[in-house]
């Protein structure tokens, strides 16, 4: 079974790395093109190219995959299954219709929830409990395709986006592996999306993280570890942008304070009034800083109970 694998960040490696290793026919992988990165811009390869280099995979990056080109690409390498995960493209008809078994994709939600970019990120910011891994037949859609296999992830309510994706990653791994199993003995099992169930993931943008202190503690909290590593929650402090790294909800009201106000100061953290409730701030970043603990900015800085943030 020649497979093409189509995939860019670092979400789909253990696929790719899976099929490696159980001795699948790998002929090409399928990444989008090399970005510049960091302060010096430098032009740094996705990673599922760097690990396809090192096991002598063809790498394929088109800048554009509705051209002839592609296709001729594609069609020279005689696939029989194309397998997606995370490559950041919707492919067009034509090279859905290729390879004679279909297109398996690994979706990083229980569809037909958090279609879309982004949907570890938003299980989280929305205060799920749950989420998981859908493996599904692609289709011209946004993540419309019939499903096929599932496997739950419980989310801690302190777990973070990243943390989430790591783990998610290598669930993905295994249910893409028990996927292509139940497609060689012939027991894939197809299900229609219902589509009254249906809810979207759009991108991250960095305005994604702008904290509402409006809002209940929890709304925050989630906010905050769903928006962690990137693009990171913030706030205004003393007219500079102030990055929320870590929180807490804590028990207690917000004494009628105005949403944002600091309640208190302390070694253990910032106790901040909400819109319903109040969280404990225990990770900042300000401008041109690195990120620590209150503890370790209140040795060389003062923060005034009663300031207000945002």
């Amino acid at each position: 079974m020649k497979i093409v694998f189509m995939g860019t960040p670092e979400f789909a490696v253990p696929s790719i790395k899976m099929l490696v290793e159980n001795n699948y026919n790998v002929v090409a992988a399928v990444t989008q093109p090399d970005k510049p990165k960091g302060r010096g811009n430098k032009l740094t390869p996705p990673p599922v190219k760097v690990y396809a280099q090192e096991k002598g995979i063809t790498v394929l990056q088109p800048e554009k995959i509705r051209t002839g080109e592609f296709y001729r690409q594609l069609e020279a390498l005689n696939p029989d299954l194309f397998v997606t995960v995370a490559y950041g493209r919707i492919l067009p008809q034509d090279i859905l219709e290729l390879p004679p078994l279909g297109c398996i994709n690994v979706h990083g939600s229980l569809l037909p929830k958090y279609r879309g970019a982004a949907p570890i990120q938003w299980s989280v910011i929305n205060g799920e409990k749950v989420t998981g891994i859908t493996t599904m037949f692609t289709d011209i859609g946004m993540d419309t395709g019939d499903m096929l296999l599932k496997q739950e992830v419980e989310i801690p309510a302190h777990m973070t986006a990243g943390e989430l994706h790591d783990c998610l990653s290598i669930v993905g791994a295994q249910v893409l592996g028990q996927t292509l199993e139940c497609l060689k003995a012939g027991a894939l099992k197809r299900e229609k999306q219902p589509e009254e169930e249906a809810t979207y993931a759009p991108m991250m943008t960095k305005e994604t993280g702008l904290i509402d202190w409006t809002k209940s503690a929890w709304e925050i909290h989630n906010l905050v570890r769903g928006t962690n590593p990137w693009p990171g929650a913030y706030s205004e402090y003393l007219g500079a942008k102030l990055k929320v790294w870590k929180t807490m909800p804590v028990e207690g009201s917000n004494e009628g304070h105005k949403p944002g106000t600091i309640i208190k100061v302390g070694k253990s953290g910032l106790i901040v009034a909400c819109g319903e409730g109040i969280i404990n701030v225990l990770e900042i970043q300000l401008e041109s800083a690195r990120r620590m603990t209150v503890e370790e900015y209140l040795c060389g800085h003062r923060i005034n109970e009663g300031e207000v943030i945002g």
